[in-house]
């Protein structure tokens, strides 16, 4: 079939937008319409600023409303095909064809083939059309809504006259309670295990099922990006768009963020959160088959969701298709229908258009089957993917310490001595399985696990890397089928147990029943006591509080952070290693799997999808994308499309320079060798104090590390440049304290505020920051937060770390040259460029803002690092060998930008 005019030429006002749309946005929409349409793989540039977000929005959403149509069409031509077919009857038998048939056994054939096309199209009709009707219902009649909150309050007041009726009737019978205690205890030990060899799994919604589940996945477009806000800020960006009111937008997010179940939700540690939730979900399973099994075996009672009611959660799905929602205004309805929001939005997968979710449940198989995502012939859209290559990387890879180690053993040997008569043979044998592991795990890293790790001296400290088969063959587990073990963990949710139990029995302050348990448990009381003891004497800083849930999960649930390890262990040989971190004790020391190769992990991906979208402010240099994840994911190059776009600023706006050498005309090199040296300390703060004197505003200056920015300042306090500094701007530092840099960046606007009303001889503020630290990823430093930004050398990152020189050595190994270039030394330039590029993106955020951009190092200029900054700063660049020329440039762009404001 022909495509319709939208295909043939997408540009031609086939995007609605808010406003009229800079030319750049046009651009933007029409390569972006045409990759979805050719199925191609994009890496997409657009620097912030230029409404990227909206740009993504109605130039997918305009392919997909296109698409939408085309298929329709094509689906009632086939239907009106079908009907006037003639039935095989009518086909006539004749001469056999060339393979052997006779002629009407081929046409009965086909014509089955077209008549089971039609019948399943006719029944895919039926079911959107019942859709259709069934949120059309809901739009236009709000006395629905009404009803179905009525019928919510009322169950809920029948709940609850019955329990008050149970704890009526339940008084008197305090003979039972101490029984009862001993029942509740059952909840912490592991049901009775199958293999999967043994039966097939069933899935949680089976009892539930029904037709309206049935539905096929309709063609959507997925959009992931990193954080739940710029989740949220996209989808109220969708919201505004003329997209907004008809779009079936689903929000998908993790459990902490979507559960309304406050119980739950107390647990804090995503991991207690996840476990809990499953738990009960099985809890509500097995009380229904026991139900069903008219209550012969007998269980103890266990807690169930009162929010997992598949008929409220049914409700919730068709509001959410009703009307674009955030994560924020998800859980608000799913609190006020008593419905699961977690569940709920799942079960509007298949039908929305647009499914909104973060990086990890899209680039996570195991996450992305659990959650029912299907991505066969779909649309991917990865935003904010600049350091996509770094997040599949750490998503896959993981750490566990040698206390960890111990801990587990300790806490695993404990409960299983505890129920060891209670446990089935299964459960006990991969227990012991587990046992085993952990044990070996800890003498890899030349420790015993019945010692404490905190006293155990390691004989040879250094960091040793093993491929994953060295590994297994070393510490004699090669043996053991760890996707098995891993299975296990899954779904006997072991861990979780263990973490109840360590809850139950492992706090000073848990009351045990009897002597003989006080025995039991009491080894386990004071190795949790001494391993804690051994931190703190290890002189670990005190925990911020909005990390100390993560911590108290840490030292609570080990084995929690030890699967994540087991899963690792189960890439193939060749695409990761094995770190063994050996320190002054067992405790200190760790192992870490580490990724090198995350095509593999991505490949799936690309593979299933019809197109892939990797979008961002600053993609530059592509080179990255385009080779390490796409060529090794088995893209071909002729599918992979690059579009990068200039900026809606005029040229006159931003000056980037390139400042080669100081006001002495000490030449600017920041090498590891030369960036100590006073003279090189000295020149930065002359160069420095002489930018401050002539820009107005906030300066930003990033140094490569934080230890650099430290050497700095304190030489500067010594030598008095600090003082003469601070007569101009009021300096701030970056906090290394992820909970502090709010209140940093908020003085850091008020004294700027306050300068610019009042006058004199303060002119504003400067604030020193680190490359790829808190404040050079995500946040605006726009109009007078940031008049300058400054780069303080080339933040090359450290190649003498073990997992760098790994992922050098490996490159080197399975990648072609580039350009003469051995691809080691491209990564490593690539890697420095990445963050140079997204440091100097802080400035400029908006069509009239300005600054000025200064480079301070001569190695910039060269072309092979020159080529690799974002082209529209590359466009507007100048190289200046000497202070003076550039230091008259900057004063006239800012005197100029003044007295045109």
């Amino acid at each position: 079939m022909e495509s319709g005019p939208a295909a043939a030429d997408p540009g031609a006002g086939r995007f609605p937008f808010p406003y009229t749309p800079y030319r750049i946005q046009e651009q933007f929409m029409e390569a972006l319409y045409a990759a979805l349409e050719a199925g191609r793989v994009g890496i997409f540039e657009s620097p912030t600023g230029t409404g990227k977000s909206l740009s993504l929005i109605c130039g997918a959403l305009a392919w997909l409303r296109d698409w939408e149509e085309k298929r329709r069409q094509e689906e009632e031509q086939l239907l009106a095909l079908g009907q006037d077919a003639p039935s095989p009857q009518q086909a006539r038998p004749g001469s056999a064809d060339t393979a052997g048939q006779p002629d009407w056994v081929t046409a009965f054939v086909q014509r089955k083939e077209e008549r089971d096309k039609v019948d399943r199209l006719k029944e895919e009709q039926i079911r959107r059309k019942k859709r259709e009707e069934r949120l059309e219902k809901i739009r236009q009649n709000v006395q629905l809504k009404y009803a179905a909150k009525r019928k919510r309050c009322e169950e809920d007041e029948a709940k609850r006259l019955l329990q008050l009726s149970k704890e009526a009737l339940s008084q008197g019978a305090g003979e039972d309670a101490l029984d009862q205690l001993d029942h509740n205890e059952e909840e912490l030990i592991v049901a009775e295990y199958e293999s999967d060899d043994e039966k097939k799994v069933v899935s949680g919604l089976e009892e539930d099922d029904d037709d309206d589940l049935e539905e096929e996945h309709v063609t959507k477009i997925y959009y992931c990006s990193r954080t739940h806000s710029q989740l949220s800020q996209f989808v109220r960006e969708v919201q505004k768009s003329p997209f907004g009111k008809d779009t079936r937008l689903v929000s998908l997010g993790s459990r902490q963020n979507l559960c309304v179940n406050e119980e739950v939700r107390r647990l804090g540690a995503l991991q207690l959160i996840n476990d809990r939730c499953m738990e009960m979900q099985k809890n509500k399973h097995e009380k229904k088959s026991s139900e069903e099994n008219g209550g012969k075996k007998r269980r103890v009672s266990h807690t169930v969701c009162p929010f997992y009611s598949f008929e409220q959660m049914q409700f919730l799905r068709d509001e959410v298709l009703v009307e674009v929602k955030d994560i924020e205004q998800l859980v608000s309805l799913g609190r006020e229908a008593k419905a699961c929001p977690y569940y709920g939005s799942r079960f509007a997968i298949p039908a929305a258009q647009l499914v909104v979710l973060p990086y990890q449940m899209l680039l996570h198989e195991p996450t992305r089957n659990a959650a029912g995502i299907k991505l066969k012939d779909q649309v991917v859209i990865i935003d904010e993917a600049h350091n996509l290559i770094d997040t599949i990387t750490c998503i896959h890879s993981a750490e566990v310490s040698g206390s960890q180690l111990c801990c587990a053993h300790s806490q695993l040997s404990q409960y299983m001595e505890r129920y060891r008569k209670r446990l089935k043979a299964k459960n006990l044998m991969y227990i012991k399985q587990i046992l085993y592991l952990l044990e070996q795990f800890v003498a890899m890293l030349g420790g015993n696990v019945n010692q404490n790790p905190g006293c155990q001296a390691v004989s040879q400290t250094g960091t040793v890397l093993k491929s994953i088969n060295d590994f297994l063959f070393q510490s004699q587990i090669d043996n053991i089928n760890l996707f098995k073990v891993q299975r296990y963990c899954e779904k006997s949710l072991i861990s979780r147990k263990l973490f109840g139990f360590v809850e139950r029995y492992g706090g000073p302050a848990s009351a045990v029943k009897t002597t003989k348990e006080n025995q039991k448990v009491a080894g386990l009381q004071d190795f949790l006591l001494t391993l804690q003891q051994g931190s703190d004497k290890e002189g670990t800083p005190q925990s911020p509080p909005m990390e100390a849930e993560h911590e108290q999960l840490r030292a609570a649930s080990p084995l929690m952070q030890i699967e994540g390890f087991l899963s690792a262990l189960t890439n193939a040989n060749q695409d990761g290693r094995v770190i063994l971190n050996k320190q002054g004790t067992v405790a200190q020391s760790s192992l870490k799997f580490l990724l090198l190769n995350p095509a593999v992990h991505f490949a799936k991906v690309v593979e299933e999808c019809r197109a892939v979208i990797i979008a961002g402010g600053t993609m530059q240099p592509v080179a990255d994308f385009r080779e390490q994840l796409l060529c090794c994911a088995g893209v071909d190059p002729a599918r992979i499309v690059e579009f990068s776009c200039g900026h809606v600023i005029p040229p006159e706006n931003i000056l980037p320079i390139i400042l080669c050498s100081g006001p002495s005309n000490q030449q600017l090199e920041f090498t590891y060798q030369t960036r100590d040296l006073p003279q090189m300390m000295d020149e930065t703060g002359r160069i420095l104090c002489n930018l401050c004197n002539v820009i107005p505003g906030g300066v930003v200056c990033f140094f490569p590390s934080y230890e650099y920015e430290k050497q700095v300042y304190g030489h500067w306090e010594r030598t008095g440049l600090l003082s003469r500094l601070a007569a101009r701007k009021k300096i701030f530092q970056e906090p290394k304290k992820a909970n502090q840099v709010e209140q940093v960046l908020v003085e850091y606007a008020k004294c700027i505020k306050r300068c610019s009303q009042t006058g004199g001889q303060m002119t504003g503020a400067l604030l020193l920051s680190v490359v790829g630290g808190k404040m050079s990823e995500g946040i605006n430093f726009s109009d007078d937060l940031g008049r300058c930004v400054i780069m303080v050398g080339m933040p090359y990152p450290n190649i003498k770390s073990p997992e760098l020189q790994e992922k050098m050595t490996w490159l080197d190994k399975t990648m072609p040259r580039a350009s003469g270039q051995a691809p080691s030394r491209v990564l490593i330039e690539n890697l420095c460029m990445k963050a140079v590029n997204q440091s100097i993106g802080r400035a400029i955020r908006h069509q009239k803002d300005f600054a000025s951009i200064v480079l301070l190092d001569h190695r910039y200029a060269r072309p092979a690092i020159f080529n690799k900054l974002p082209q529209w700063i590359r466009e507007r660049t100048q190289v200046k060998p000497a202070f003076g020329s550039a230091f008259a440039e900057l004063r006239k762009f800012h005197r100029g930008k003044l007295d045109g404001l």
